[in-house]
């Protein structure tokens, strides 16, 4: 953030009191002699430099690329700003990238105040402004493509500016950011900004081996410190107290006994119906955490807002505000409330009047004069925005957010509450990370202003301080590369570079620089494994002959031994469940073991058609119930037959007691078992094996035993080593093994081809391949392939809309939602889409890639179609929740975003006047009207 940011210090490092040692004047004296640049920059602003952030600029005016991790909110900004002063000073360009157009949107802002809007540029996909400026904020996407695309915007770059950089590890777009690194040309000099990260010198490292000469500056100093806190009932407790004898902070022995006394009588839930043999229902009275509304009640009390709760939920974000306006609960004064009104009146004039009520504009208005506010993906862009500028400048107290708030938006707060330490996925319920509970705490505390920032935990039965404190004490967390090769970027870095120098450009990824890593430990295992066979192999040895060869008739033989007792069991059971399935009413048969042992008769056969039988049976102790195969080890025959009443009540006593007297009125009596033979001994194979085994030397050896056991110890060995070698087989090269097979499928279908003349003995991208190469997509070569044959021809702008909508819509809940699509051209070119994907898929299996393209989704295709026609808002979001879907106004304006970049990729890569290409135009225009309009603006 810059220096004339309206909330500068939130961001940025003040001196706050803290005595300068004269150690750090001398350096401060040295630097501005030796760092005129960086002397200048500093003139210009408010506040003096952390040493992190003058160590970091002084490495960068020194040529130096630079690595910067630092705690969120220590300022590492700066650097990036020290980066845009330099290429304006040297007369070259400065590119600042961001993960999320949020971010790009507010460094815009921020480098725009600072060095006016002829200086500054923006480029987020949907938003072009001034993209020839020499400083251009973006989003890493774009650089990517830029970059494939050897734009001419690229000449006279002298500095690229990575914001987030631990992006990387997102597992759906963390690849753009190692694709970026990868490409960037050699002269250009990256300044890569992380949160802090256990394994930033690893990471270095690898910045060092791609990019050459990379400072690594890392500080874990949080500017402002951060108390800890637990809210059990109406208490707020201390998490720590000091340190303990080995330095290490001490849990607050008052925490843990008053967790320990409530949760004794507040137990959790158990579910009946729970595998483990759990209790049924609650063990003493359920607890109730204390509601939101006093959650908020108690920290204004404490003088402890603004804060952010955290709730994991869009539906409890929602809900969490609707309480807050029904109890009555109000932050702001007058005054505030008339300032909120003016925010929201120039953040929102331009919404549609007849889309207000169906965006919930009012209740929204309602609850931000109140002074709190909901923040969610789901939340309309300018809705969004707006709660952000009102917590910035505390006209908004308390926000209740999903963890998305968390990902670089400035939004400091005083206080920062988690409800839960549990969270979605996106697939299933996880708990929270240490490095997600340090991202979202480190919220807490804004420099400049606060002296202190606070976390506090919501406790639950079943929380345990420990496990908080275990998350409060892991300050850092390993950064993992998500790096995997796709379809776009084979046919790019094979147009570029060649099949063999991309395979190097892949090895030189981090990766794969990780996996490598990890295969120097499993080597140093197998090295241990070996020596240890080794000596197993000198301990089994026998005088008498090759006891390996010994040891493995014996493994035969118990092998065939267990696979004949699995084949008897498997035959018994069938013949069992056929015995069962010819029982009739009236039936008498013996239960051959177990408790209810002895005479019974067949009240209902129990036939499944969908499964094997489980008869009703009254026996001759007057059990009622139903038996199943597991009963009968043998097949089971009626030994007799009685008629039975047309209606039988087992609930009677009576019935049980009547129907009892005449089994053993029948005389008939259990039949003595017959012995059944395993099958076993009759098996040739089999008595081979023995006859061999006895008759091997080793057989005779008076230390059979003893060498047998060093035997199973080698073999057991040996496979755990074997296991190993094939996962280091399978870690070393491993993304040039996954770029191979890419390359495979996209040369049988004609994406990539065999050169000639000079190129001879290579690769060459076909024209379908230079298509896919501009297609930058999850769906990038299904979208390319409905393309090639012509499935999306003909289709009007809605329908086309409708169906290239299924490329990207994704539904947010697991389970069948009513897909419904309008029908005709819509439904056959789905159909057909479908089919392309089907065989694609199989495509992928055959050629054994492991990440497969996503299969269509037409959710959101009925949804756009309407939109496109020119359906009001409101009828569009009332038919999409008719059919289950849940889409807030936010949703829709996001997918309809994700719906125009692909239409607008079709339609830059279809030849020139091609119908497609008109009707994507068309389409995009058709979407972007009302509240999209105002979103891509």
């Amino acid at each position: 953030m810059s220096a004339s940011s309206p909330h500068s210090g939130a961001d940025q490092h003040e001196t706050e009191g803290r005595p300068v040692s004269p150690a750090e004047a001398y350096s401060a004296a040295r630097r501005r002699s030796a760092n005129p640049k960086l002397a200048e920059f500093t003139a210009e602003l408010s506040f003096d430099l952390d040493p992190f952030q003058a160590n970091a600029c002084a490495a960068l005016e020194d040529g130096h690329g630079v690595l910067v991790c630092a705690p969120t909110g220590a300022g590492k900004t700066v650097v990036g700003e020290f980066a845009v002063h330099l290429a304006l000073s040297e007369g070259r360009k400065c590119f600042y990238t961001t993960p999320i157009k949020a971010l790009s949107n507010q460094k815009f802002a921020d480098l725009t105040a600072r060095y006016g809007p002829k200086a500054v540029g923006l480029l987020t996909g949907d938003t072009a402004v001034n993209g020839n400026a020499p400083v251009v904020v973006m989003t890493t996407e774009v650089l990517r493509n830029m970059l494939y695309a050897e734009s001419a915007a690229l000449e006279g770059l002298g500095y690229v500016v990575m914001d987030e950089v631990h992006y990387l590890a997102d597992r759906f777009r963390g690849a753009v950011w190692e694709e970026v690194i990868l490409h960037l040309p050699e002269w250009v000099n990256l300044v890569s900004l992380s949160a802090t990260v256990s394994n930033a010198e690893e990471f270095g490292e690898w910045l060092l081996a791609v990019r050459g000469d990379t400072t690594v500056v890392v500080d874990e100093h949080r500017p402002v410190p951060l108390w800890q806190h637990m809210l059990v009932g109406g208490r707020m407790l201390d998490l720590f107290a000091g340190e303990g004898p080995d330095g290490e902070a001490r849990i607050n022995p008052h925490l843990v006994r008053r967790t320990e006394e409530v949760g004794r009588v507040h137990a959790p839930w158990h579910n009946p119906r729970a595998k483990g043999g759990r209790a049924a229902g609650p063990r003493g009275p359920r607890f109730k955490p204390p509601s939101r509304v006093e959650v908020i009640e108690r920290l204004d009390a404490a003088g402890l807002l603004p804060g952010i709760v955290f709730v994991f939920s869009r539906a409890g974000c929602e809900a969490a505000v609707a309480q807050c306006v029904r109890s009555g609960l109000r932050l702001n004064s007058e005054d505030e409330v008339a300032e909120v009104r003016r925010v929201v009146d120039s953040k929102t004039r331009d919404l549609p009047d007849a889309d207000l009520t169906v965006l919930g504009f009012w209740e929204w208005r309602e609850a931000l004069e109140r002074g709190f506010a909901g923040h969610h993906a789901g939340l309309l862009p300018a809705f969004k925005e707006t709660v952000e500028e009102l917590f910035v400048r505390g006209l908004v107290k308390a926000v209740f957010a999903t963890e998305t708030l968390a990902l670089g938006i400035n939004m400091p707060a005083r206080t920062v509450v988690l409800e839960r330490l549990v969270k979605y996925n996106g697939e299933a319920h996880v708990e929270l990370t240490p490095g997600e509970y340090t991202q979202l705490t480190g919220r807490a505390g804004r420099r400049g202003i606060d002296v202190e920032g606070h976390a506090v935990v919501i406790w639950q039965p079943g929380v345990d301080p420990k496990q908080v404190a275990g998350l409060a004490s892991t300050r850092t967390y390993p950064l993992r590369s998500s790096f995997r090769p796709g379809y776009n970027m084979a046919v790019n870095l094979v147009d570029r570079l060649g099949a063999r120098q991309a395979r190097e450009i892949l090895e030189q990824s981090f990766a794969q620089f990780q996996a490598d890593r990890s295969v120097v430990g499993l080597a140093r295992r197998l090295e241990r494994n070996q020596e240890a066979l080794a000596g197993y192999a000198e301990s089994m040895t026998c005088h008498l002959g090759d006891f390996t060869e010994y040891a493995t008739l014996r493994r035969k033989i118990s092998d065939r031994e267990k696979f004949l007792s699995r084949q008897n069991s498997a035959v018994r059971r069938s013949e069992a469940a056929r015995s069962l399935e010819a029982l009739r009413k009236g039936d008498v048969i013996a239960v051959p073991a177990g408790r209810r042992s002895g005479l019974a008769i067949v009240i209902d056969p129990g036939l499944d058609p969908m499964g094997e039988p489980r008869p009703l049976v009254v026996t001759e102790d007057r059990w009622a119930g139903r038996l199943s195969v597991s009963d009968f080890p043998a097949p089971v025959t009626a030994l007799g037959r009685v008629r039975l009443p047309r209606q039988v009540d087992i609930r009677s006593p009576k019935s049980r007691r009547e129907l009892a007297a005449t089994l053993r009125a029948t005389g008939i009596e259990v039949p003595a078992r017959e012995r059944r033979r395993s099958g076993s001994d009759d098996d040739a194979e089999l008595a081979a094996l023995r006859r061999a085994m006895r008759a091997h030397p080793c057989h005779g050896c008076q230390d059979r035993e003893a060498h047998a056991r060093w035997a199973e110890r080698h073999h057991r060995l040996l496979a755990e080593t074997e296991q190993v070698e094939r996962k280091v087989a399978a870690t070393t090269h491993s993304l040039a093994r996954s770029f191979d097979r890419i390359r495979a499928l996209l040369a049988d279908r004609g994406y990539l081809a065999p050169g000639t003349g000079d190129q001879q003995g290579e690769q060459v991208v076909t024209e379908h391949g230079r298509r896919l190469a501009r297609l930058y997509s999850e769906c990038d070569l299904l979208a390319a392939e409905c393309l090639r044959h012509g499935v999306w021809a003909g289709l009007g702008p809605a329908e086309l809309a409708a169906v290239v909508s299924s490329l990207v819509y994704e539904a947010r809940r697991d389970g069948p939602i009513e897909a419904r699509v309008p029908g005709g051209a819509v439904t056959d070119a789905l159909t057909a889409t479908a089919r392309l994907w089907a065989d694609l898929e199989s495509d992928e299996r055959h050629h054994r890639l492991e990440d497969r393209t996503r299969q269509p989704d037409a959710g959101f295709a009925w949804t756009v179609y309407r939109w496109v026609r020119g359906e009001s808002l409101e009828k569009v979001i009332t038919a999409a929740d008719s059919a289950g879907q849940e889409l807030s106004a936010g949703d829709f304006v996001r997918w309809c975003r994700q719906v125009i970049d692909l239409l607008d990729q079709i339609r830059d890569v279809v030849a020139p006047g091609d119908p497609v290409g008109k009707a994507a135009g068309e389409a995009v225009r058709g979407i972007r009207r009302g509240v999209v309009a105002l979103a891509t603006a």
